[in-house]
């Protein structure tokens, strides 16, 4: 596990176990401390995550460790020589500047995840192939979602955001799915309302493939996603901040460029447009 960023390191332990929600929220917990879960007592570790301590014994049993105490015991020795103790100079460091190496910490966490480009790829593929392109993203996820709807539609002939929720939100995929809907792009962020929740189990009952962004591959909203890329949020403010996602939302965009022919063509009949209509300044 040593060669890779903490968060890294402790995503690959927790991918494809089996895991409740009370243990997804403990290992989210620690990926979000990564450099410090290896020294975390148990009852620090449930104090964190919001849960009991023996959920935590369990999380561990889980895992297939005898308990806490042997789960942690590996990851202190998966940890490189070296990295132990460095939160010293962090604590240097006020909240504001904290806050901001956590989201660095949280994109070299995505540059380690995209090393394998082949699910951007493929998500790339089912967005440009839809024929609309469902956009969907409620509360937190809303300007994520009207960000790449935004942008999607310079390049895709029919994109469709969804950033309201209520009664209108299942006939609006009814809709987009009697014109021909394949796909159905989601931004999902803390915390997760429980209409994006149902959205997605309703989308994916009328055939539609769902490929989401969300804050961590243990997010509610796994279990209704055939593809799911997580990009993690910062929680070091009074407001989660989402830098991850809304690169990874860019990322997104420029993979499904490569699978439109036209992107390019549409691109330059925009600019063209708007240095006619003298739309910019600059």
């Amino acid at each position: 596990m040593s060669g890779s960023s903490p968060a890294a390191r402790l995503q690959r332990l927790f991918e494809g176990q089996r895991l409740t929600p009370t243990q997804r929220r403990i290992a989210h917990s620690m990926v979000r401390r990564a450099a410090d879960a290896p020294f975390l007592s148990s009852v620090e570790l449930a104090e964190l995550a919001g849960v009991s301590q023996p959920s935590v014994t369990r999380f561990a049993v889980a895992l297939g460790f005898d308990g806490y105490p042997a789960l942690r015991k590996h990851l202190r020795e998966a940890t490189p020589a070296g990295l132990a103790g460095e939160g010293g100079a962090e604590e240097e460091l006020n909240e504001y500047q904290q806050a901001v190496r956590a989201e660095i910490e949280n994109l070299r966490q995505l540059s380690d995840l995209l090393a394998d480009p082949a699910p951007v790829e493929r998500a790339g593929r089912l967005l440009a192939g839809s024929r609309p392109l469902l956009v969907l993203g409620l509360r937190a996820a809303s300007s994520q979602a009207r960000g790449f709807g935004y942008f999607a539609a310079k390049v895709h002939p029919d994109v469709r955001v969804l950033d309201e929720g209520g009664s209108m939100l299942h006939d609006r995929v009814d809709a987009a799915r009697r014109a021909g809907a394949s796909a159905l792009m989601c931004f999902a962020l803390p915390r997760h309302p429980r209409e994006v929740v149902d959205a997605l189990a309703y989308a994916r009952e009328q055939g539609l493939t769902v490929v989401t962004v969300a804050d961590s591959a243990f997010a509610p909203v796994a279990a209704h996603s055939d593809l799911l890329i997580p990009g993690a949020v910062g929680t070091g403010l009074a407001f989660d901040t989402a830098c991850a996602p809304m690169l990874l939302g860019r990322v997104l965009l420029e993979a499904m460029c490569d699978g439109l022919p036209e992107a390019q063509a549409r691109l330059e009949e925009f600019d063209a447009r708007a240095a006619a209509r003298g739309l910019f300044v600059d």
